[in-house]
């Protein structure tokens, strides 16, 4: 962090809605703050420097990110969180998760390199879990971290590997309806629901809390800290150029340089060594046709008329 300006102090950005925000200082306090002018550009996540004015504050800067992952569809661009180590992925065995919308959160992650991981929960429901565990086998080929949970079961055992992961880094949450993720934090952080409580009543968000993105320390001293943000089930990628996706999908990636042509789609072009590699079997480094049929998907997508 740059040296502070005078008569301005640090703070962390844990919570927003709207046009506001809070920042918490150093010292653990929270406070309202907005934005100076216009445009709010801080988000979760943020380091910022601030202008304290009564019981409330003005945000005068945004420190430099190392990454900043969102998502950007044809009408607005959401950010859901600055300064990641990590993304969890939170998916359930049932319902039946969308391989597409998971996708789209990987290669977003990818495109800011920050580390993703996938945990499946409802490994306590047999049958579903088998047939879930089985379509991700694409991804743990591709080396992504994946655990299994039973979140509701409440078996203890399954979550001191999660929270391994977790110690000592800034991790963003997110999942469909119905995957668990309140449950997720409610476990690693028991007092989740009077911190949101409380950032509700503050910003006076009442029941559009939902909306709004919110940090929550597991262990303030490791520096172990969460994001939850809402909003996983539309999850535009337009910022991402087409003729770069493939580079952003680790399974595609390794097959691109074996192409005919430097400007290959790899949808119809002859000597392409992406669609040569979807005939391939996927223990032989291979391309499941699922995923490839996503990349296609994606990349008529995002060819449509830019702006």
């Amino acid at each position: 962090m740059s040296a502070p300006i005078p008569d301005l102090e640090t703070g962390l950005v844990v919570a927003g809605h709207g046009r506001h925000c809070v920042v918490e200082t150093p010292q653990g306090q929270r406070v309202i703050c907005h934005p100076r002018g216009k445009k709010s550009q801080a988000v979760v996540g943020d380091r910022v420097l601030w202008q304290p004015s009564r019981d409330e504050g003005t945000i005068e800067k945004v420190e430099p990110r190392r990454n900043l992952f969102y998502r950007q569809d044809e009408i607005r661009t959401k950010s859901f969180a600055a300064n990641l180590d990590q993304v969890l992925i939170l998916i359930a065995a049932e319902p039946e998760f969308s391989e597409s919308q998971l996708s789209r959160a990987l290669i977003a992650a990818e495109a800011e390199h920050i580390t993703p991981i996938i945990v499946l929960n409802k490994s306590d429901l047999p049958m579903p879990f088998s047939l879930a565990w089985g379509r991700l086998e694409p991804y743990r080929s591709m080396g992504y971290t994946m655990l299994p949970a039973a979140l509701k079961a409440g078996q203890p055992e399954q979550m001191l590997p999660i929270l391994g992961l977790l110690e000592g880094r800034t991790t963003l949450v997110l999942g469909p309806s119905g995957a668990g993720k309140s449950t997720l934090i409610n476990r690693l952080v028991p007092g989740a629901a009077v911190v949101t409580n409380e950032i509700s009543q503050a910003l006076n968000s009442g029941k559009h809390t939902t909306t709004s993105t919110t940090w929550y320390w597991v262990d303030r001293e490791r520096g172990t800290a969460l994001i939850d943000s809402p909003g996983f089930q539309e999850f535009g990628l337009r910022h991402i150029e087409p003729m770069q996706l493939a580079a952003y999908m680790p399974d595609l990636k390794p097959h691109v340089a074996r192409c005919k042509f430097y400007n290959c789609t790899h949808l119809h072009e002859p000597g392409c060594g992406v669609l040569a590699a979807v005939n391939t079997r996927e223990s032989s480094g291979g391309i499941s046709p699922r995923r490839h049929k996503i990349y296609a998907d994606l990349f008529a997508e995002l060819s449509q008329t830019r702006y």
